[in-house]
């Protein structure tokens, strides 16, 4: 099957792109894509065309700040992602075609974090602490 891609390039100020699977929320087959790791971004987003395709509905509609400062509303569903060999249902954006991003929100799910210089995910250690 081939992957779907994220826009931009490795490059493009310190971002990268990670490999990852999405699907609906029963435990069916993941259509594998690739999405820029985006700190900035609340929830990941991905084509509405590709969410719709997994069978995928919107729960609800929420309105985001894009980097320029301007607002735009955009339909909000929840997938089963696969991402370092592990999958939890996330919280995701349905977005324009082309726009193939992993958010903030999935990345603590996942407990992982960004190392820039290495250019990669890390798991994030887990910390308790008593009362």
């Amino acid at each position: 099957m081939v992957t779907k891609e994220a826009q931009g390039s490795a490059t493009d100020m310190g971002t990268f792109s990670v490999a990852m699977g999405v699907g609906n929320l029963d435990h069916g087959p993941l259509t594998p894509v690739s999405a820029m790791v985006d700190t900035g971004a609340f929830n990941s987003m991905l084509p509405a065309s590709l969410l719709k395709e997994l069978g995928l509905e919107p729960v609800e509609r929420e309105v985001y700040e894009l980097a320029d400062g301007s607002e735009v509303e955009y339909a909000v569903g929840m997938a089963r992602i696969a991402l370092d060999g592990r999958e939890w249902h996330c919280p995701v954006v349905f977005g324009p075609e082309n726009q193939y991003l992993l958010g903030a929100t999935a990345l603590e799910i996942f407990r992982l974090m960004v190392d820039p210089a290495g250019q990669q995910l890390v798991r994030r250690p887990m910390r308790a602490r008593p009362i």
